[in-house]
């Protein structure tokens, strides 16, 4: 019996859309079968790398990574190992709707079909640009539908305010780097009146933004946090590249870290363009 594997006719699966498998023959590992080939190429990482500068809620504590063993065993092979701990409320991560929603949903209980949706990307790069605290407004939302069409059910709606290029100076950033202080942070968010139309309105899955909350810095009831969450509806916050997805027509897929229980917790995100 030959021992080469290129005479065997193995067969692997192939992502090739979300939810979709194919067979395909295996190839060398270094050339992706051709539809697992072409959906990476269309992937973006919308997640921020997680380490000592990641950007946290400023009475939350940072991110901790310790290396415990790393390098060359004494069995001669080499061996790497690390632990970490970290808020759950900090750099690119999900809020569950249990966050600001008693009785709702916590991280480990939201079903994958919330997870995956039509990506809604609202541009209002130009008003944040005048205004640190602009937030979101319903007519944001209607200008988007009037050039793409009606909201899809199951879709996630993001805010692109452009807020990434602050990324990770927490002072650009949030509007202060001093530890613990709150009442100094301007950055844009969600209006309670946007976070009620799409509850009313809309079915959507979750709503993001590319700043550090939900609600805009200078907030202090945190309602667009409070309406959202406690109809159900998840949030994603610093999100991260959404200069490179188009306002319409990609699919985003946001994988929070499966804590039992949890309020939130590290996620990460892509986009599949069209």
């Amino acid at each position: 019996m030959s021992r080469t594997t290129a005479s065997i006719p193995v067969l692997a699966l192939a992502l090739v859309g979300v939810g979709t498998f194919v067979a395909v023959r295996a190839q060398a590992p270094e050339r992706a079968p051709g539809p697992l080939k072409d959906l990476a190429a269309k992937a973006i990482d919308l997640t921020y790398a997680f380490d000592k500068d990641t950007i946290y809620w400023p009475t939350d504590k940072s991110f901790q990574w310790d290396r415990t063993t790393w390098g060359p065993s004494k069995g001669g092979y080499w061996y790497a190992s690390a632990t970490f701990a970290a808020s759950e409320h900090g750099g690119t991560h999900l809020d569950s709707p249990i966050h600001f929603g008693e009785g709702q949903a916590t991280a480990d209980q939201i079903p994958l079909t919330k997870l995956i949706g039509p990506a809604v990307v609202v541009d209002v790069q130009k008003a944040c640009a005048r205004d640190r605290d602009y937030q979101l407004r319903t007519d944001d939302l209607e200008a988007w539908e009037r050039a793409h069409g009606r909201i899809p059910d199951g879709a996630i709606v993001v805010m692109r305010s452009g807020w990434g290029r602050f990324w990770p100076d927490p002072k650009a950033y949030l509007g202060s780097d001093a530890p613990g202080d709150t009442a100094h942070l301007h950055f844009p968010g969600v209006s309670r009146a946007a976070a009620e139309w799409l509850v009313a309105h809309r079915r959507v899955a979750g709503v993001g933004v590319d700043t550090a909350s939900l609600d805009p810095g200078p907030s202090r009831d945190f309602m667009a946090h409070r309406v959202l969450n406690g109809a159900g509806i998840y949030g994603l916050e610093n999100v991260a590249n959404l200069n490179q997805v188009p306002e319409s027509g990609a699919t985003l897929i946001a994988l929070p870290m499966k804590i039992r229980g949890g309020s939130g917790g590290p996620t990460r995100i892509i986009a599949i363009l069209p």
